[in-house]
Protein backbone atom coordinates (compact mmCIF):
# COMPACT_ATOMS: atom_id res chain seq x y z
CA UNK A 1 0.00 0.00 0.00
CA UNK A 2 1.19 3.13 -0.56
CA UNK A 3 1.39 5.82 2.16
CA UNK A 4 0.47 8.77 -0.11
CA UNK A 5 -3.05 7.34 -0.51
CA UNK A 6 -3.78 6.96 3.14
CA UNK A 7 -2.94 10.35 4.03
CA UNK A 8 -4.77 11.71 1.29
CA UNK A 9 -8.13 13.87 1.86
CA UNK A 10 -10.69 11.13 1.06
CA UNK A 11 -13.22 13.49 -1.21
CA UNK A 12 -16.13 15.12 0.46
CA UNK A 13 -19.64 14.36 -0.32
CA UNK A 14 -21.52 17.18 -0.85
CA UNK A 15 -24.27 18.43 1.52
CA UNK A 16 -27.92 18.29 -0.64
CA UNK A 17 -29.82 21.24 0.45
CA UNK A 18 -33.46 20.00 1.55
CA UNK A 19 -34.95 23.40 0.82
CA UNK A 20 -35.45 23.09 -3.07
CA UNK A 21 -37.41 20.30 -1.87
CA UNK A 22 -39.63 21.78 1.30
CA UNK A 23 -40.28 24.77 -1.43
CA UNK A 24 -42.04 22.45 -4.15
CA UNK A 25 -43.54 20.39 -1.29
CA UNK A 26 -45.36 23.27 0.03
CA UNK A 27 -46.16 25.20 -3.47
CA UNK A 28 -47.76 21.81 -4.10
CA UNK A 29 -49.50 21.71 -0.95
CA UNK A 30 -51.13 25.18 -1.43
CA UNK A 31 -51.86 24.05 -5.09
CA UNK A 32 -53.99 21.56 -3.94
CA UNK A 33 -55.52 23.49 -1.02
CA UNK A 34 -56.95 26.01 -3.54
CA UNK A 35 -57.75 23.74 -5.90
CA UNK A 36 -60.06 20.84 -3.95
CA UNK A 37 -63.32 22.17 -2.48
CA UNK A 38 -64.07 20.86 0.71
CA UNK A 39 -68.06 21.62 1.02
CA UNK A 40 -70.62 18.91 0.14
CA UNK A 41 -72.27 20.21 -2.32
CA UNK A 42 -75.88 18.51 -3.06
CA UNK A 43 -78.47 19.52 -5.10
CA UNK A 44 -82.32 18.62 -4.48
CA UNK A 45 -84.02 18.47 -8.26
CA UNK A 46 -87.39 20.29 -8.45
CA UNK A 47 -90.30 20.47 -11.21
CA UNK A 48 -91.33 24.02 -11.89
CA UNK A 49 -95.43 23.90 -12.55
CA UNK A 50 -96.12 25.26 -15.62
CA UNK A 51 -98.81 26.31 -17.24
CA UNK A 52 -99.31 23.59 -19.53
CA UNK A 53 -99.76 21.39 -16.54
CA UNK A 54 -102.64 23.48 -15.41
CA UNK A 55 -104.97 20.31 -13.64
CA UNK A 56 -104.22 17.61 -15.81
CA UNK A 57 -102.14 15.84 -12.46
CA UNK A 58 -103.68 17.19 -9.96
CA UNK A 59 -105.29 14.16 -8.60
CA UNK A 60 -104.03 12.42 -6.08
CA UNK A 61 -101.45 15.47 -5.85
CA UNK A 62 -100.20 16.13 -2.32
CA UNK A 63 -100.08 19.14 -0.39
CA UNK A 64 -97.62 20.06 2.44
CA UNK A 65 -97.58 23.30 3.71
CA UNK A 66 -94.59 24.90 5.49
CA UNK A 67 -95.88 27.16 8.23
CA UNK A 68 -94.07 29.21 10.84
CA UNK A 69 -96.06 27.38 13.25
CA UNK A 70 -96.11 23.49 11.89
CA UNK A 71 -96.14 21.55 8.81
CA UNK A 72 -99.16 20.74 7.38
CA UNK A 73 -100.15 17.50 4.77
CA UNK A 74 -103.50 18.60 2.83
CA UNK A 75 -104.75 21.02 5.84
CA UNK A 76 -103.58 18.58 9.01
CA UNK A 77 -101.30 19.84 11.38
CA UNK A 78 -97.67 17.17 11.47
CA UNK A 79 -94.61 17.09 13.22
CA UNK A 80 -91.84 16.52 10.65
CA UNK A 81 -91.55 12.63 11.58
CA UNK A 82 -94.60 11.80 11.08
CA UNK A 83 -95.21 13.92 7.95
CA UNK A 84 -92.28 11.82 6.28
CA UNK A 85 -93.14 8.67 8.17
CA UNK A 86 -97.19 9.59 6.55
CA UNK A 87 -95.43 10.55 3.22
CA UNK A 88 -93.60 6.71 3.12
CA UNK A 89 -96.59 4.89 3.20
CA UNK A 90 -98.45 6.82 1.00
CA UNK A 91 -95.24 6.35 -2.06
CA UNK A 92 -95.32 3.05 -0.85
CA UNK A 93 -99.13 2.83 -2.14
CA UNK A 94 -98.46 5.44 -5.36
CA UNK A 95 -94.58 6.09 -6.04
CA UNK A 96 -95.12 8.20 -8.77
CA UNK A 97 -97.35 10.38 -6.72
CA UNK A 98 -97.02 14.27 -7.19
CA UNK A 99 -96.09 16.19 -4.08
CA UNK A 100 -96.38 20.03 -4.13
CA UNK A 101 -94.78 21.76 -1.17
CA UNK A 102 -95.81 25.46 0.01
CA UNK A 103 -94.06 27.85 2.11
CA UNK A 104 -95.68 30.52 3.34
CA UNK A 105 -94.30 34.14 4.29
CA UNK A 106 -91.93 34.14 6.92
CA UNK A 107 -90.79 30.66 7.01
CA UNK A 108 -87.02 30.17 6.97
CA UNK A 109 -85.43 29.17 4.41
CA UNK A 110 -83.48 26.18 5.90
CA UNK A 111 -86.57 24.72 7.10
CA UNK A 112 -87.90 24.19 3.39
CA UNK A 113 -84.68 23.19 2.45
CA UNK A 114 -84.86 20.27 5.19
CA UNK A 115 -88.04 19.36 4.31
CA UNK A 116 -87.11 18.95 0.99
CA UNK A 117 -83.84 17.13 1.60
CA UNK A 118 -85.90 14.51 3.75
CA UNK A 119 -88.52 14.08 1.02
CA UNK A 120 -85.75 13.79 -1.68
CA UNK A 121 -84.06 11.00 0.78
CA UNK A 122 -87.54 9.46 1.14
CA UNK A 123 -87.57 8.36 -3.06
CA UNK A 124 -89.89 11.35 -3.81
CA UNK A 125 -89.44 11.69 -7.45
CA UNK A 126 -91.59 13.84 -8.72
CA UNK A 127 -91.53 17.39 -5.97
CA UNK A 128 -92.51 20.55 -7.07
CA UNK A 129 -92.11 23.65 -5.07
CA UNK A 130 -94.73 26.61 -5.49
CA UNK A 131 -95.51 30.13 -4.18
CA UNK A 132 -97.81 30.48 -1.59
CA UNK A 133 -101.19 32.50 -2.22
CA UNK A 134 -101.56 35.76 -0.94
CA UNK A 135 -104.80 35.73 1.44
Amino acid sequence: MNSSSLTANPRRRQIISLTPLIDVVFILLVFFMLASSFLDWRSIELNTPGSSQGGERLEGTLLIDIRPDGLRLSGETLSPEALIQRINDLMVKNPDRRILVRPSDGVVMQDTVTLLDSLAAAGVSDLSLIASSRE
